[in-house]
Parts: structure tokens; C-alpha cells; sequence
């Protein structure tokens, strides 16, 4: 799985944003709802970001628009 920046995951009840991207760190948003955009900033490295979304669902646009709209 490549890593792309906006990319939404979906992990248990919250939402995962990856908000920037290098070549050894990611950072990202968690948001408990799509729609109001609000959530916390973190920073983690690579390694720690994907064990973190181990499990979670990667989300295509469409899927994103429909947590959006709720």
C-alpha cells in the first residue's frame, strides 16, 4: 500500500487524515466525524503510522462524500 497525502482512513469510530508526508514521518488529523473537520494534529513516523492503520479501511472518495453528508 503506497501512503498519499488526503489520503481518509477509517479505524474503529474515528477517521484518520494524512495531512503531510516525508520521507520518514507522517502527519496526521484524527476526526470523530468527517463532516466538521475537527481533530487532533499528530506526528508520528512511518513505522508507527502504519501500525496504527493496521486494520483500518483505506476510503475512496465516494466512500468519503458518504460519511461527509451524514
Amino acid at each position: 500500500m503506497k501512503l498519499r497525502q488526503n489520503q481518509v482512513w477509517h479505524l474503529g469510530g474515528e477517521f484518520v487524515r494524512i495531512v503531510a508526508l516525508d520521507r520518514l514521518e507522517v502527519q496526521y488529523k484524527t476526526m470523530k466525524n468527517l463532516a466538521t473537520g475537527e481533530g487532533k494534529h499528530v506526528k508520528a513516523t512511518k513505522k508507527e503510522f502504519c501500525r496504527l492503520i493496521k486494520g483500518a479501511k483505506l476510503l475512496t472518495p465516494e466512500e468519503e462524500g458518504g460519511f461527509r453528508s451524514q
